[in-house]
């Protein structure tokens, strides 16, 4: 039997289940959840514990995103080429971020994902305090590894929880609320890092942002628990280890729709990283903006980025009622909205114009996440689902946090280095960037015809 086969389940809800790993039959059984259960996550509480996944997550992306408002006092203080700001804002942190993702999702789906998830926090925001001790440039690429192992157990436990916590026809809407950490954390590391680099320096940004979030890793391992995995699904599996690693790779890359929303997400993920890490310093050069305004301006766009990623995961559920290829429809649509308007936002001459423009991109380019969640939760297994979720998140950050900026940058340096840009140069490696975003769509649209199939094996296979 291969590694596909190994995750064949022979039930959904009361049914003895029979999960075979590597040809050795393992028998366990599901039950629907006892009324203990039910009564410790009731919707209350299970309302708060997402109110806290939300705020950790806004706390990931401050600590992730401060970096880019910062990009260019950094470079400035410590001497370096945009191609090694790139690096610094891209290869370096994904490739940690990514690797290292996936044996933490597999400690989460065998064991305490709450633990992970507090642990982990801990050690991302204790690392972003220490970019605050930097005095070159290899000491902060080094500290910035350490937030990026820490930050790549923050999402697959977190989908996970979710998952066990709301079923599926709102499983979504509840992903897409936790994805508002997105633009909410990279709002408030714009403005706060703008403006204590303004009235500080560059360091004690990265200190004052860092240190909060030791204290929030605290309450997260006091206050939440560990859900029952499947209580949302109307089965308790308490008991079962989960699938081998290799196993839940082959069977996730042999499904045509994860393959092509995994990439879709990543090519979009490309354009969006790139313009989030680079657009404070394309303003600083093109139209002479500080720190501190772009930090404020930067701020207020984020709430379009808030409206846009509830507004995908809200959608997508009701209109995925009727037929589920809207999960992939949805940010198809949305993506190729982005692309006239984000032309517009960088080649711009007024500033003011070039903002209101923005506005656009920002309420469109969240619409993928929430749908891209729940179809990859949608096609896994409950032992499987941190794992599924590392898994998307290893090519999306990969291609997208990893070559996103490193790619704009390089473009940035050619352009300046051969022909007379200048310091336009980087609008235009922007504006280049976007073709990326026509492939996303068209990946999104193509995996729309095996979705159903996909879904319906899924369920099929227990």
């Amino acid at each position: 039997m291969d590694d596909t086969g190994s995750l064949t389940a022979c039930c959904r809800t009361t049914r003895a289940c029979t999960l075979r790993r590597g040809g050795t039959g393992k028998r366990m059984s599901s039950k629907l959840p006892d009324q203990s259960a039910g009564a410790a996550f009731s919707p209350a509480y299970r309302w708060y514990a997402l109110s806290m996944l939300v705020i950790v997550y806004v706390f990931n992306f401050i600590d992730r995103s401060i970096l880019g408002i910062l990009v260019e006092p950094i470079k400035t203080d410590l001497g370096v080429s945009d191609t090694l700001m790139g690096f610094l804002g891209g290869i370096v942190f994904a490739l940690f971020y990514t690797v290292l993702g996936i044996p933490i999702a597999r400690f989460a789906d065998s064991g305490s994902r709450r633990n992970v998830l507090a642990v982990c926090l801990a050690l991302w925001s204790a690392a972003t305090a220490m970019c605050g001790l930097a005095q070159n440039f290899i000491q902060l690429a080094l500290a910035r590894v350490g937030v990026a192992v820490g930050e790549a157990g923050g999402s697959p436990p977190s989908h996970s929880m979710i998952s066990d916590m709301f079923p599926p026809n709102q499983r979504a809407t509840a992903l897409a609320i936790y994805a508002l950490g997105i633009p909410i954390g990279t709002m408030l590391g714009n403005l706060g890092g703008g403006w204590i680099n303004e009235a500080f320096d560059w360091r004690t940004a990265f200190m004052v942002v860092g240190l909060p979030g030791v204290a929030l890793a605290v309450i997260v391992r006091l206050t939440l628990r560990e859900p029952p995995r499947g209580l949302s699904d109307g089965i308790v599996d308490a008991t079962a280890a989960p699938p081998p690693v290799k196993a839940v790779f082959k069977y996730l890359w042999s499904l045509r729709s994860f393959r092509l929303v995994a990439l879709g997400a990543a090519t979009h993920a490309f354009v969006g990283y790139g313009a989030g890490y680079w657009i404070a310093a394309m303003f600083a050069r093109s139209h002479g903006y500080t720190t501190g305004e772009m930090g404020t301006a930067l701020f207020y766009l984020g709430f379009a980025g808030i409206a846009g990623t509830f507004l995908g995961g809200y959608l997508s559920d009701r209109l995925g009622r009727n037929d589920q290829r809207w999960y992939t429809w949805l940010p198809a649509l949305a993506i190729l909205g982005t692309i006239p308007f984000g032309a517009l936002s960088y080649l711009h001459g007024d500033p003011e114009i070039a903002l209101l423009a923005m506005i656009v991109p920002n309420i469109l380019g969240g619409f993928f996440l929430g749908p891209s969640f729940a179809v990859t939760q949608g096609l896994v297994g409950l032992r499987m689902r941190a794992l599924a979720a590392s898994i998307f998140l290893f090519v999306l950050n990969l291609i997208g946090l990893g070559l996103g900026p490193q790619i704009a940058g390089v473009i940035s340096d050619v352009l300046n280095n051969t022909t007379t840009l200048g310091s336009d140069s980087l609008r235009w490696s922007l504006t280049i960037c976007l073709v990326f975003n026509l492939l996303s769509a068209t990946l999104y649209f193509l995996a729309s015809r095996t979705l159903r199939a996909d879904l319906t094996r899924s369920r099929e296979s227990g």
